[in-house]
């Protein structure tokens, strides 16, 4: 039985590892986001239209702030955001402009369709989850750093 051979298209090192370079500084710095609608309700329903608001509205922001949304989807009550960024973007700065914004921008044009689950001013939760994500697992970067000072020894 012969077994077929498959060639690995070849990339270099930053075709897979995608940093960015600039002056002075060479990064790859990716966040993964998640943001709970206010008492957990069931906002994102499939194929309404305030998804699609939501993730234009945040497309928008982060325009802004420099920042670059790689992928972007809803839960029924919550939102998973992939973002990769820049080192000088202040992260909180930019979390309370996503959360308030798109909080406030909701409002109006879905007025009706909030006014029955929502009440008061706030569209999130105040809390969110926010994880770093890497090129390398924890368990590759300790082994790398536990063997840094065996290179000069």
């Amino acid at each position: 039985m012969a077994i077929a051979s498959y060639t690995i298209p070849k990339k270099t090192r930053h075709d897979i590892l995608k940093y960015t370079k600039e002056a002075h500084k060479v990064y790859s710095l990716h966040y993964h986001l998640v943001f709970v609608v206010k008492y957990r309700q069931n906002m994102f329903v499939e194929n309404h239209e305030l998804i699609k608001f939501m993730k234009t509205t945040f497309k928008d922001i982060s325009e802004e702030y420099g920042a670059n949304i790689e992928e972007m989807e809803c839960g029924t009550d919550h939102v998973h955001v992939l973002v990769s960024t820049k080192p000088t973007l202040n992260m909180p700065s930019y979390i309370n402009a996503l959360k308030g914004r798109s909080s406030r921008y909701v409002r109006k044009p879905f007025h009706d369709f909030l006014k029955y689950k929502l009440w008061g001013n706030h569209f999130w939760s105040p809390s969110y989850f926010i994880a770093t994500t890497g090129n390398v697992s924890i368990d590759v970067l300790k082994h790398y750093l536990e063997n840094q000072n065996r290179r000069y020894n």
